[in-house]
């Protein structure tokens, strides 16, 4: 198993360039099913999430061939129905097939989908929503099966702004016969993304960026070229390692206008943020972190996918932080070995209070999810002895290359023991 070992307290300069959003293009791989025909997709990571996706779509007929970020799938000769249990139990992002596949097909085989250790992630509203559109669906064990005749446009409304469940409420409803009303729709950008990429093929969204979506169904689609932005989580990743390790570095292609509250938070901790004209921003941290207090929930509130990455900044913060998670009751599983570093946190229910600290010690940490990963990185950046993050498997999921970015700009950051930890796109064809 590979092991990042970083040796810390060196000031960052220099550029990063951010990587295609991770949680846009999942979904967008998903939709493609949708067209019997070919999309391109372009600025495309080249990350696990994607190779698995790729992998499940050709199991399903289809033809991907991905080549310096840009992406072809042809779903033109897609013939099965069935999720592969092997990708599906790996990878979360799986569950945003069943939308698109009783969509193309009437019909989706799946199991419950895997993904990282953060907390209780139920797919009760995806199954529900898609149920308001006409959906049976049974359940044996973990496996899931959902049919239908046709699926008919309706009025849905989710009690709790899932990201997931607008994902897949939207997609089936591309195909339903008749207009769908999505109440209660998550916000984020990942959503209109996914819409913008619908309506390039030809569907009809309106509402998209509200909670309140409406999607005209059974509107022919088209081949089509779309382009993926920057991901805000990775270019948050790299914002937190300036702050921890201080320095100037510029995140070229940065999401700036998906960002806004992030911004926020790091400028409320000493950082001095500069928008280059949409182009990205530059990260400038002369000093020590100040503490903050923040809570994290759906956009555009703070993201939970950067809770762990600020508590690793907070950690080194001149003062008492507060951190309140409210989206996953696990994600503060990061703070045990932030805490065998040095730091100094006090887990209270889903209340984290965090006593910074000048510098952390360093040592031998264990990912144990994505961006829990990714903030020992972090961390490690702010320590004063050398650090080792085993589990690189995790980070891998949804970043490129953390250490050729992170060496990039000057930190001193080694990927050792040579497994990448990934899985290949061949292994993903034999599940």
């Amino acid at each position: 198993m590979s092991v990042i070992e970083i040796r810390g307290l060196r000031r960052l300069k220099g550029k990063i360039k951010i990587q295609g959003s991770k949680n846009a293009v999942l979904p967008v791989m998903a939709a493609s099913l949708l067209h019997s025909g070919t999309v391109e997709i372009t600025n495309v990571p080249e990350i696990q999430d994607v190779t698995c996706m790729m992998g499940i779509l050709e199991s399903l007929g289809c033809v991907c061939r991905l080549e310096k970020g840009d992406l072809t799938i042809c779903t033109e000769h897609a013939f099965s129905e069935e999720i592969p249990a092997g990708p599906a139990g790996q990878m979360r992002s799986s569950i945003m097939l069943l939308g698109p596949l009783l969509g193309r097909f009437g019909r989706a085989y799946t199991c419950q989908p895997g993904g990282c250790s953060i907390g209780r992630r139920p797919i009760d509203l995806h199954l529900k929503g898609l149920q308001a559109l006409g959906t049976e669906i049974s359940m044996e064990g973990e496996q899931i099966r959902a049919y239908c005749t046709e699926l008919c446009g309706s009025e849905v409304t989710l009690p709790y702004p899932s990201v997931g469940a607008t994902e897949n409420v939207i997609m089936a409803a591309v195909a339903a016969r008749g207009t769908t009303v999505l109440h209660g729709a998550a916000r984020e950008p990942e959503i209109e993304i996914l819409c913008r990429f619908l309506e390039s093929m030809g569907a009809s969204v309106s509402g998209v960026g509200t909670s309140k979506i409406t999607i005209e169904g059974s509107r022919s689609l088209r081949d089509t070229s779309f382009r993926i932005p920057g991901d805000r989580i990775v270019a948050g990743t790299y914002l937190g390692a300036v702050m921890a390790a201080g320095g100037e570095v510029f995140l070229e292609k940065a999401p700036v206008a998906h960002m806004l509250g992030d911004f926020k938070l790091a400028e409320r901790m000493g950082a001095k943020l500069t928008n280059d004209k949409g182009d990205g921003v530059l990260v400038t941290m002369d000093k020590r972190p100040v503490a903050a207090d923040f809570v994290t929930g759906p956009y555009p509130e703070f993201s939970t996918d950067l809770q762990s990455v600020m508590m690793a900044v907070a950690s080194v913060a001149e003062g008492v932080s507060h951190i309140r998670e409210t989206v996953f009751e696990n994600r503060f599983s990061t703070a045990k070995e932030l805490q065998k570093l040095g730091a100094h946190i006090i887990i209270d229910g889903r209340t984290a209070q965090v006593e910074g600290i000048c510098r952390l010690l360093g040592g031998d940490v264990q990912a144990a999810d994505l961006r829990g990963g990714a903030a020992l990185v972090v961390a490690g950046l702010a320590a004063e002895r050398a650090t080792k993050v085993r589990g690189y498997k995790y980070i891998r999921r949804g970043y490129e290359d953390i250490c050729r970015d992170l060496a990039g700009v000057g930190a001193d950051i080694t990927l050792i023991d040579g497994d990448a930890g990934s899985m290949s796109l061949v292994e993903c064809r034999e599940y």
